[in-house]
């Protein structure tokens, strides 16, 4: 079941939701809308003959100046959200919103699932700690567009889950900017 404009409200209310910043003009009638971080990384292939998941892939951070910024089709630039949108009880999900993908904007390619509890730790106390982590968005594009940041560029919706909750405890909890992948943690050293 997806949550509605109501019980999100409700939910952030009480703390099953996070949404930081806020602003309550984003809040649609079923989800709410993320905006673009001004930071972008670009894979570095100078040097390498292609990407290897089994380790580090160099990246290039570059921040989106003012007059925008020309994204080009036939690249993968690693983007994020402004904003953390995590729940310790639904499952959030993110969607690239209309409005984009009808200039051939795609805001993720395989990442719009995200997890109960990412972003959140309990301390050895027992204390809730929240990391505030935002979207990483894998953006690609169907011909040359500028785009410029803190724009609207996505949409995060809350699902109820059904049965027991356990929180997410992987590798991409305290991300606060892009992030490029880890894939290569995922094998033996």
């Amino acid at each position: 079941m997806v949550l509605t404009k109501q019980a999100i409200r409700a939910a952030l209310d009480s703390g099953e939701i996070v949404i930081s910043p806020f602003n309550p003009n984003h809040l649609s009638p079923n989800s709410y809308d993320l905006t673009l971080s001004s930071l972008l990384l670009v894979y570095d292939l100078t040097d390498v003959e292609c990407l290897d998941i089994k380790r580090e892939n160099s990246t290039l951070e570059f921040t989106i100046p003012e007059e925008g910024f020309v994204l080009q089709p036939g690249m993968l630039y690693i983007g994020a959200t402004n904003e953390s949108a995590i729940s310790t009880q639904y499952i959030p999900m993110f969607e690239g919103r209309s409005s984009m993908g009808r200039l051939g904007i795609n805001t993720h390619i395989t990442a719009g699932f995200g997890d109960i509890g990412w972003g959140f730790e309990k301390a050895p106390n027992g204390e809730v700690v929240c990391h505030y982590p935002t979207w990483t968005l894998e953006i690609t594009v169907v011909h040359p567009i500028r785009i410029y940041a803190n724009i609207r560029i996505g949409q995060v919706f809350f699902v109820e889950p059904k049965g027991d909750i356990e929180w997410y405890q992987g590798k991409y909890s305290k991300q606060r900017k892009p992030q490029a992948s880890r894939a290569f943690q995922d094998f033996p050293q």
